[in-house]
């Protein structure tokens, strides 16, 4: 029996999973109705423009939890060390230690990439801004703090990526740490 969700936001995490299992094209709607629990009227009801609309509201949750836990501390955070820190931890937390993949990262490298493009370009980019202009105010030049960024926005996908590969979740965390240090080393 379908299950009944009361919102639509109820439903998105949800969604967020059977995406992240089987990326966009992978979706189908059986998959959807099976890890969600709803019914095919219940998904066009929440979700009228179908699948991409669900894909949509996906990484629009995605995109403000990022700005709420890991963007805005970065840009608020007085002290740049204690904001690095909040970022890593929100880090390990969101990709649980490891054991759950970027959906962004996903939708980057899937055949969806065109639909989504400018949605995942602006997830990347506000992040490596983020972090490049912390570690300006921390005293870095702009070239070096931008490189900085870049390099461990990209250290933390690829650490997704082979944490996964190799089905060591500590990997992740390990990594998190050594690029927590980099960052955190005057210089």
């Amino acid at each position: 029996m379908p299950r009944v969700m009361g919102e639509r936001r109820d439903v998105v995490p949800l969604l967020a999973e059977v995406f992240r299992t089987y990326g966009f094209e992978g979706a189908s709607l059986a998959r959807i109705a099976e890890g969600t629990g709803m019914g095919k009227g219940s998904m066009y009801n929440f979700f009228p423009g179908g699948k991409e609309e669900m894909a949509e509201a996906v990484l629009s949750e995605i995109d403000d939890w990022f700005r709420q836990q890991v963007f805005q501390p970065l840009r608020a955070t007085e002290d740049v060390a204690q904001g690095v820190e909040r970022m890593f931890t929100a880090v390990g937390r969101y990709f649980l230690s490891g054991r759950k993949v970027c959906l962004v990262g996903v939708f980057a490298l899937g055949h969806e990439r065109e639909r989504f493009a400018v949605k995942v370009q602006a997830y990347f980019a506000e992040w490596v801004q983020a972090l490049a202009t912390a570690l300006q105010r921390g005293g870095r030049d702009a070239d070096t703090a931008l490189a900085l960024a870049e390099d461990v926005v990209g250290g933390i996908q690829g650490a997704l990526v082979l944490a996964r590969a190799a089905d060591e979740p500590d990997l992740f965390m390990r990594a998190l740490r050594r690029m927590r240090q980099r960052l955190l080393t005057a210089g």
